[in-house]
C-alpha cells in the first residue's frame, strides 16, 4: 500500500511489456510481488476504500462492499469486522476482481450480531474508493 496508487508513470507491468519501464530494470535480484484472482483471467485491480461511520456510537458487527460489474457479475469483501464505531475510519486495500472500467455499482452492507438492539442503526457518512492508473496491479 505505500506505493499505491501508481506514479505518474503509471503502474510497472511484468513480462512482455515490463520494457516500458527501463528505471525499473536497472536493479539486479529485484523481488516481485502479485496477487492473482481465483478464477480466468486472474486479473486484479488494487482498491483503496476509505470508509467514515455514521449512527450509533459502538456496535458489533460487519462492513462489505459487494463490487457489481456491467455483465451482471458480483464479488464481496469484507471491509471491518468486530466492534464497528462511528469515531473509527477504515481504510483498506483491496485486490478487486472486477475491473474498474466495468463496475456498474459498488454496494455497501453492513451486518449486525444477533444480540444488538433492533433500533440500532448504523450508515455511511463517507465512502470513497481510489484505484491506481487504468487500474492495472
Amino acid at each position: 500500500g505505500d506505493c499505491f496508487p501508481c506514479s505518474q508513470e503509471g503502474c510497472p507491468m511484468m513480462g512482455h511489456y515490463a520494457d516500458r519501464f527501463p528505471a525499473k530494470l536497472k536493479r539486479v535480484n529485484q523481488k516481485y510481488f502479485l496477487n492473482t484472482a481465483a478464477d480466468p483471467p486472474f486479473a486484479t485491480w488494487r482498491q483503496k476504500v476509505f470508509i467514515k461511520l455514521s449512527g450509533v456510537k459502538k456496535m458489533r458487527g460487519d462492513i462489505n462492499l459487494v463490487f457489481h460489474n456491467t455483465e451482471g457479475n458480483t464479488k464481496e469483501y469484507e471491509i471491518a469486522s468486530g466492534v464497528l464505531s462511528q469515531d473509527q475510519v477504515y481504510t483498506k486495500y483491496l485486490d478487486v476482481e472486477i475491473n474498474p472500467q466495468n463496475t456498474k455499482k459498488i454496494e455497501f452492507l453492513w451486518n449486525k450480531t444477533i444480540f444488538t438492539l433492533l433500533w440500532a442503526r448504523l450508515g455511511a457518512e463517507t465512502v470513497n474508493i481510489t484505484h491506481g492508473e487504468d487500474g492495472h496491479r
